[in-house]
């Protein structure tokens, strides 16, 4: 699964020497999510704290924030096993995840992630 990649060391980490990304193409969003572009497109239309830019070609433009933001969407609806609607209630209600409980979750992913590798290297 895509999603366990994005908790592998050194994906959120920063190397000094090279520049942030600040804009992801809709391949970039898919491949980090494991999704089709048209699942991306939909998310878009349904949830408005989606707000990607459009270049000339019409093509979207993910920001840092938005990607964040399809992070905690991926994670109620794929992980958690929420509706739309009740993603959208809950996003609503919460505003939004707190950015400590959601860095935790993907700590402990990673955490689990690691343990697993342990047991295979030591079978």
């Amino acid at each position: 699964m895509v999603m366990e990649n994005l908790l592998q060391p050194g994906f959120d980490e920063e190397v000094e020497d090279t520049p942030k990304k600040y804009y992801f193409s809709m391949g970039e969003v898919c491949e980090m999510f494991d999704v089709a572009p048209s699942l991306v497109r939909y998310w878009h239309s349904e949830f408005s704290e989606i707000r990607p830019l459009k270049n000339k070609k019409g093509n979207r433009l993910f920001r840092p924030q938005d990607i964040e933001t399809i992070k905690v969407i991926y994670h109620l609806l794929k992980e958690r096993g929420f509706t739309i609607q009740g993603a959208k209630d809950y996003l609503k209600s919460q505003k939004k995840i707190s950015k400590g409980d959601f860095e935790l979750i993907e700590s402990l992913k990673k955490i689990r992630s690691q343990l697993v590798d342990l047991k295979e290297f030591l079978k």
